[in-house]
């Protein structure tokens, strides 16, 4: 087991080399079927397990962003899920706000306490609104949302007394994504029958709070923004996750940048343990593959209750230790 065991320069850590992508695999293979990257589970298992709390940790999980996320852009661009209009809307709006955020965490949330406590409530703000979608009050006057929701429930019993019982294979080939309009007011669009729109500003404006917090924490974003955009502005996840994956592909290729290019004062060490972070994005590629394929036989609330406990309690236990 001895040969197993493998130092990192950059980050100090000591651990086993399949450990990364082992925890990788398991985390992307859950987060994957909610359409987010697992990145903001996978910086707390480092700080608290793996004991890397410097500045570099964020930078590293950028890495593990850019490395895993591909596997899952390319297959929602096949499958004809890509929100091109809200893609932009989230890039443009997020990659300035990276910039802010990598400010803040070098300067502002150096000292692992702080960053511990800013981080726990990140996650508690996301724990609660996976929780608060499984509500009734959450799901109230969502008509575009039921009647979707409606039209999939049928769909898989007709496929299934097709099949003579057999697990149905999801979504049909026709539910695609087909752009109405794109303007700097307003977005509509079109998945599966149903029409969607959002205002252009306000999702703009969300974008870059978001990647204020997503390049602080070393997230891109996306565990943010998808849930935000599916609690708020009523779009369902089949439309915004290949969005919220790919906003957080290229926000983390500039958070990398700005980590590894822009100096931070001082003795501090912002620069990106390479190997670990490949080595988690090697786990997650496995993990979204699977994740992506699995989803479909995982009923949505499962996913979304399992997250939302998880979260939670990670938050409150990183809110607690800053008194303590």
């Amino acid at each position: 087991m001895g040969a197993l065991l493998v130092h990192f320069d950059i980050s100090g850590v000591d651990t086993w080399i399949f450990l990364p992508p082992l925890v990788a695999f398991i985390v992307s293979l859950f987060t994957s079927m909610g359409g987010v990257s697992g990145a903001f589970l996978l910086l707390p298992f480092q700080m608290s397990f793996l004991g890397f709390t410097s500045p570099s940790v964020s930078a590293t999980n950028f890495v593990f962003n850019i490395v895993a996320i591909p596997s899952g852009v390319y297959g929602y661009l096949k499958q004809g899920r890509m929100a091109w209009p809200l893609t932009w809307v989230v890039i443009v709006g997020t990659l300035p706000g990276v910039f802010i955020g990598y400010y803040l965490r070098v300067v502002y949330l150096p000292e692992p306490k702080t960053f511990k406590f800013f981080v726990g409530w990140v996650l508690i703000y996301i724990g609660a609104r996976l929780l608060y979608e499984m509500t009734p009050r959450s799901r109230r006057g969502k008509k575009e949302m039921k009647a979707l929701e409606e039209k999939f429930n049928q769909h898989v019993k007709d496929l299934k007394k097709a099949r003579k019982g057999r697990i149905s294979s999801g979504l049909p080939g026709d539910a695609v994504i087909k752009t109405i309009s794109f303007s700097l007011s307003k977005v509509e669009y079109e998945f599966w029958g149903q029409q969607f729109s959002f205002h252009t500003t306000g999702m703009f404006f969300l974008a870059f709070v978001v990647g204020i917090i997503g390049g602080t924490y070393g997230i891109g974003g996306g565990a943010i923004i998808a849930p935000f955009c599916m609690a708020v502005f009523d779009l369902p996840v089949y439309t915004v996750a290949g969005a919220a994956l790919m906003g957080t592909f290229l926000t983390s290729i500039a958070g990398v940048f700005f980590y590894s290019v822009i100096p931070a004062a001082g003795e501090l060490s912002t620069k990106p343990d390479w190997l670990l972070g490949i080595l988690f994005g090697t786990g997650g590629i496995a993990g979204m593959y699977a994740g992506a394929r699995l989803q479909k036989y995982v009923p949505q609330k499962f996913i979304k209750l399992m997250l939302g406990l998880i979260i939670t309690f990670l938050a409150v236990r990183y809110i607690l230790q800053f008194f303590g």
